[in-house]
C-alpha cells in the first residue's frame, strides 16, 4: 500500500510523456535496410534450393542442404515481416499516408508476399517481397527528404536494391 501511495505522489510530481518506437526508447533510428537484406536473403534461399535440385549431393547432404536453406528462408522471411512491421507501426505517420495513398496497399501486398515467400518453395513470391520492400524502402527515404537510387546489389541475387543518396 505504501508503495502504491510512493509511485502516486512520484508520477504527481514527475508526470512523463508518453514516447515510442521500435525500442521503444525512442531512439529515432529506423531503416528499411534489414527488410531489404532479408528479402535478398529469401531470394537467395530459393536459388540454392534449385541450384541443390539440379544436382544434388549425395542423399544425405542434399537433406541437411535443404533444411537449413528452408529454415534460413522462412526465417528471412519473417525478418522482412517483423522489420516492415516496425516501420509501418512506428514510423509512418498519418501525414506519410497520406503523402503516400499507396503505402497502405503496399505495406499489406509484402505481408502477404512474405507469407507466401515463408510458407513455399517460390522464387515468385520473393522476387514479390523485394519488389514491395524497395518501394517502402522509396517511401521511407522520400519521407526523410532523401532522394534515392537504384542500384543492382553486391550479393548473389544480383536484384535491385534502393539506398538513400546521401
Amino acid at each position: 500500500m505504501i508503495e502504491k501511495i510512493l509511485l502516486l505522489g512520484l508520477k504527481a510530481r514527475f508526470p512523463g510523456v508518453m514516447a515510442t518506437a521500435h525500442c521503444d526508447i525512442p531512439c529515432g533510428i529506423y531503416d528499411p535496410h534489414h527488410a531489404q537484406m532479408a528479402a535478398h536473403t529469401v531470394i537467395r534461399m530459393n536459388m540454392l534450393m534449385a541450384d541443390l535440385a539440379k544436382s544434388p549431393p549425395p542423399e544425405t547432404e542434399a537433406e541437411h542442404k535443404m533444411a537449413r536453406y528452408t529454415a534460413t528462408k522462412e526465417q528471412h522471411a519473417e525478418i522482412a515481416k517483423h522489420e516492415i512491421r516496425v516501420l509501418w507501426g512506428d514510423y509512418f505517420k498519418p501525414e506519410h499516408v497520406a503523402q503516400h495513398p499507396q503505402l497502405h496497399d503496399l505495406v499489406f501486398k509484402a505481408m502477404k508476399a512474405a507469407s507466401k515467400a515463408r510458407q513455399e518453395y517460390n522464387l515468385q513470391a520473393a522476387e514479390d517481397l523485394l519488389k514491395s520492400v524497395n518501394e517502402i524502402a522509396a517511401i521511407f527515404w522520400k519521407t526523410k527528404g532523401k532522394e534515392t537510387t537504384s542500384v543492382k546489389a553486391p550479393y548473389p541475387t544480383e536484384r535491385e536494391l534502393v539506398l538513400p543518396k546521401l
